[in-house]
């Protein structure tokens, strides 16, 4: 059993598929074009924000975001340690000094008030994270930024359709004013700080067949500035006026990503019904702490906590049975080789490092197929209580 099965997806899909992949061929535009055009139209609308900016990746859709915004050496980006290198990585490949900040328990997600005590002079932007498809606190967050003058860049690699609702279930930062949740309630994230980045990777709730990327924002010259960056610093041909990136979309992934836009809702929606399954079955299981499912979480993955050092032993027993999984992140970011030894402990992340354990999720999962992973969980820890 797979810890990911897009072949339902596929199939569901495969004219409509092959259509749009025909279709890119007879133009023989490949690059940018109509189809990233078009894509970038429907994107802006869906999200319902004024600009949207196809990339190469995710990953330099967070670079070029940063460098929209001027951000570089001297500065710092408060964004944190318990997410996918590429977090920190863009703010490192900018020249700016990424700065941790620890994670609340319950959400994965940045901690509102350990960022606000580690603002200094410094400080640009905040980076928060919507891990596994949660939204961050952005209330709390956003409020912050403001009083502080500072940008904010979201990194909703892992939460494309997710909505923010506050108040934030199981958040422990303090509660944002009644007007800022007037302002932000039901709004897609991505959309809510400055600049907002997004992955297609093949597994992302939204992805691509190869890897893809996406830049919203209102502000239209942010949006400017992104467009020439993504194509060597230049909006036409030979006048190039900053040193940029070679990060166009391709139209046949614009193509593939233009079939799947209106599938998103619903897909997003079944895995919150299977998210749901999940933490019925897990209730009973001691030393298992299940994610809640909370308003607009759009479970990019399933990640439980297996308490008192039993992940490893249960990770091993569900893969005797043919179970995947994966453990979403082994070592936190400011504890990978290129950073160690120049950042101060983050225990909220080290002790979640030790615990998470991704679960098979995809929309079409069954239901049956879920009640297989969860009696093999029951029966690991039974196993190892005796």
């Amino acid at each position: 059993m797979p810890i990911l099965d897009l072949e339902p997806q596929y199939r569901a899909l495969r004219p409509a598929l092959q259509a749009a992949l025909e279709r890119v061929c007879g133009s023989q535009q490949f690059i940018l074009g109509e189809e990233v055009e078009a894509f970038e139209d429907e994107t802006a609308q869906y999200l319902g924000v004024a600009q949207s900016i196809g990339v190469n990746s995710g990953t330099d859709a967070l670079v070029i975001a940063l460098r929209a915004l001027g951000i570089g050496p001297g500065d710092e980006v408060i964004t944190t340690p318990f997410s996918f290198f590429a977090t920190a990585e863009a703010i490192s490949l900018v020249g700016a000094t990424p700065v941790f900040a620890d994670i609340e328990a319950e959400s994965f997600n940045l901690d509102p008030r350990q960022v606000a005590a580690r603002l200094t002079p410094r400080t640009r932007a905040l980076l928060p994270v919507h891990l596994f498809g949660r939204p961050s606190a952005m209330g709390a967050l956003l409020e912050l930024a403001e009083r502080h003058g500072l940008a904010v860049v979201e990194d909703a690699a892992q939460a494309f359709g997710a909505r923010y609702a506050p108040p934030c279930v199981g958040c422990a930062a303090p509660a944002c004013a009644p007007a800022t949740q007037a302002r932000l309630q039901g709004r897609y994230v991505g959309t809510l700080g400055t600049l907002g980045a997004f992955s297609f990777y093949p597994s992302k709730n939204l992805g691509a067949y190869g890897d893809g990327g996406l830049i919203v924002t209102n502000d239209p010259q942010l949006a400017e500035r992104c467009r020439k960056l993504r194509s060597h610093g230049s909006l036409a041909p030979y006048r190039n006026e900053m040193l940029g990136y070679n990060s166009r979309l391709d139209a046949l992934q614009a193509a593939i990503l233009r079939v799947k836009l209106p599938f998103v809702a619903e897909w997003n929606a079944a895995r919150r019904r299977v998210a749901a399954t999940y933490r019925q079955a897990l209730a009973e299981l001691p030393g298992v702490v299940a994610p809640a499912v909370t308003p607009g979480h759009v479970f990019h993955q399933y990640t439980l906590r297996l308490l008192d050092g039993r992940r490893d032993a249960v990770r091993q027993s569900l893969a005797e049975q043919g179970i995947g999984t994966m453990v979403y992140y082994p070592t936190p970011i400011h504890q990978l080789p290129v950073y160690a030894g120049r950042f101060p402990p983050q225990p909220v992340s080290e002790a979640a490092a030790g615990e998470v354990l991704s679960l098979p999720i995809w929309p079409e999962i069954a239901e049956s197929v879920q009640l297989r992973v969860t009696s093999a969980i029951a029966r690991a820890l039974s196993a190892r209580r005796r």
